[in-house]
């Protein structure tokens, strides 16, 4: 099997005297995409931003393909954040060239092809699009990278739902299927059909690590019927 793609281990963060992650284990092994399942405030972003680098642990260690968060791991993971960052002077095309020469397996060519299959012109200034269609820009990006594991936080929750379909074919697709594609969202029914795992996260802590196939034969549910169960919603 080799070293996992992603692995946590007694990992805490705190914030002020507020714990937002609890210590937790968890280890991701390649060539899955996963959901990371929870509701608003279970420590979803948190572990997604100390996986990217972007917050320190408080303790405990996050490793990703064996290495320790740092700057070699950053140049094998594609990040997604839940907010737009991109700035909306630029041009699409612009941005695409600041994406390729920054990132060194970054697909310029799959790119294109992603814009021009959403309708998406490449000489617009990004102030010009609507909101979904910055979303969708923004995944163009992150998915034109040949990384060995992405973290999407949120990645439909913007977009209108015919939208939805094409942009998970969009993740589905043009992902290396060695790599790992992490999915965190609260739009469980829309993304379920493309899981193969799931996570389920609860106040800073693990709830369940299990197979969507594993869900489905132990308890008769799909992973949305599942969710609403644990979680009572």
């Amino acid at each position: 099997m080799g070293e996992p793609i992603f692995q946590c281990k007694e990992l805490v963060k705190k914030y002020d005297n507020k714990e937002a992650l609890k210590g937790i284990n968890l280890t991701l092994e390649k060539g899955k995409i996963v959901g990371l399942l929870g509701p608003n405030g279970s420590g979803k972003t948190t572990l997604i931003k100390l996986a990217n680098g972007l917050l320190k642990p408080t303790s405990g260690e996050v490793k990703i393909a064996g290495l320790p968060q740092g700057i070699e791991t950053q140049k094998i993971v594609s990040y997604l954040p839940e907010r737009t960052y991109l700035n909306d002077w630029m041009k699409v095309s612009d941005i695409i060239n600041f994406f390729k020469d920054f990132y060194e397996d970054f697909d310029e060519k799959r790119a294109y092809d992603m814009l021009s299959k959403l309708n998406i012109e490449s000489n617009v200034k990004l102030k010009t699009l609507s909101k979904g269609t910055k979303e969708k820009v923004q995944l163009i990006l992150v998915m034109s990278r040949q990384a060995e594991l992405y973290f999407l936080d949120e990645p439909i929750a913007g977009v209108d739902p015919a939208a939805r379909d094409y942009i998970l074919n969009t993740i589905i697709s043009n992902y290396n299927e060695n790599a790992t594609v992490v999915i965190s969202t609260h739009l469980i029914a829309d993304i379920e059909k493309v899981l193969d795992d799931v996570v389920f996260i609860s106040n800073g802590e693990i709830m369940l690590q299990k197979s969507v196939d594993e869900i489905r034969e132990s308890s008769g549910k799909t992973v949305d019927e599942l969710f609403r169960e644990v979680f009572r919603c």
